[in-house]
């Protein structure tokens, strides 16, 4: 069903994130007859533009084009959207810099935004514990829970969406998805650049606030949380508060790219992690035992996010009488491909017990046809829907701070090459994601 009578309004429509993302996956929805047109767009900034002047600047062209409009500043907002037409519902999204996130909650408010709005509010939701409570806090003033939509784009990948249809929807997979059989579980997240031009927000930051507090903890939460009674967004993220409840963060390790403190606009002291790998474990019935690690870094020399499932050993009899059979293994791969591999032995032909390691391999681009949604199309239409299962609730994005507090500005970074990814200092055997070809290749 297409969405109708519906009004986006885009805070910050001059900035990157508009022009690079939201702009694009608008026009996406329009052009596929998700949204309708009698939907219309208003462009917000600071900036001077007609709404000739901001279609020609953000490269609009027929047919879409007349549905894109401007205003500048915040008093009469409200009364611009009136006069674009009748709506039923009014998105605004807050693609602006995270400090003033309340204080337009506020002004949004006054200017009459009120019943029939629902707010889309891009990361980083506080930088700690203490200042997302206060944001919650300060937009709850004004503005429902079911009125706020807290964005992860990563949720909204298709392969981090294929997760839970993975797990919940073939039981060759469920009755293993234990302490019982599996030995380890590992993340990794990894960058090829450094920090470009994002370097004030970055040194500020740091990459366990960058990455691990919301896109890692989210994904593990997906990975390791018990089957919900109903896909209700409401019930997936009461699984997911359980497993953030139970997760316990054993140890942290941090360091920064060689460089670093020579990037532009980073203090030539900075002690800002660029890297990071923790162990973890969830201390429930189904997990305890289990260690789980994550890693994430920039600047390690590739682009790669995945998820390394390792199984446990075979016993020592039949084929395994030496104990040398390769443990099996589930590697999911979030991007640059999206696939799933399932590692395991197989006999080589013309032979008579000699095994080997083959893999199963799925592609999601060779599997199927058609657009892949890009993760703000995802997310706006889901918005647009009223579908909050993608987005972050206020006691998730609290518990992920709580957990993640202690390990926040450690300082004293070990150094890493760039281009390479770090020696770990944990007891991970990680698995070398180079040993396997997609099928996506």
């Amino acid at each position: 069903m297409s969405i109708r009578k519906s009004a986006i309004v885009i805070m910050g429509a001059s900035g990157d994130l508009a022009h690079r993302k939201l702009i694009p996956a608008i026009v996406k929805l329009y052009e596929e007859g998700i949204i309708e047109k009698n939907c219309s767009v208003l462009g917000n900034g600071r900036s001077e533009f007609s709404d000739e002047t901001f279609r020609d600047k953000i490269g609009l062209t027929a047919p879409y084009r007349n549905m894109f409009h401007y205003h500048q500043g915040m008093e009469g907002l409200y009364d611009k959207v009136l006069s674009m037409g009748k709506f039923d519902q009014i998105i605004v999204f807050m693609a602006l810099p995270p400090r003033v996130y309340g204080s337009t909650a506020e002004q949004l408010h006054k200017q009459g935004f009120r019943d029939n709005v629902r707010l889309i509010i891009e990361k980083p939701f506080g930088t700690d514990l203490k200042t997302a409570r206060e944001l919650n806090i300060k937009l709850k003033q004004y503005y429902s829970e079911k009125q706020i939509y807290r964005i992860d784009h990563y949720l909204a990948k298709e392969s981090i969406q294929n997760i839970l249809v993975f797990r919940f929807a073939n039981n060759i997979f469920y009755p293993v998805w234990n302490n019982g059989f599996i030995e380890s579980i590992q993340i990794s997240a990894f960058e090829e650049l450094g920090v470009e031009s994002r370097g004030d927000y970055f040194d500020s930051s740091g990459i366990i606030r960058d990455m691990i507090q919301n896109h890692l903890f989210q994904l593990l939460a997906l990975l390791t949380m018990e089957a919900p009674v109903s896909l209700k967004p409401e019930e997936i993220r009461l699984q997911k508060m359980a497993i953030l409840k139970a997760l316990e963060i054993k140890e942290c390790k941090i360091k920064q790219y060689e460089g670093y403190q020579k990037e532009p606009k980073i203090p030539s002291d900075s002690e800002t992690e660029t890297y990071a790998e923790m162990k973890l474990e969830i201390n429930n019935f189904r997990w305890t035992g289990v260690p789980i690690y994550i890693r994430t870094g920039k600047a390690v020399g590739e682009k790669m996010t995945t998820i390394a499932i390792t199984l446990k050993k075979v016993p020592r009899l039949l084929f395994n009488e030496n104990d040398e059979l390769e443990k099996n293994k589930i590697l999911i791969q979030i991007q640059p491909d999206s696939s799933i591999i399932i590692d395991h032995s197989t006999k080589i032909p013309g032979t008579d017990r000699d095994i080997t390691t083959t893999d199963m391999d799925f592609c999601y681009s060779s599997s199927y046809e058609g657009n892949v949604p890009e993760a703000y199309q995802k997310l706006l239409h889901d918005a647009l829907k009223g579908d909050q299962t993608l987005f972050v609730s206020a006691e998730e994005t609290e518990l992920s701070w709580e957990k993640i507090e202690p390990f926040l500005d450690m300082g004293n970074p070990g150094l890493y090459r760039r281009g390479r990814i770090p020696q770990s200092d944990l007891d991970a055997d990680w698995v070398d994601m180079s040993k396997y070809s997609s099928a996506c290749h």
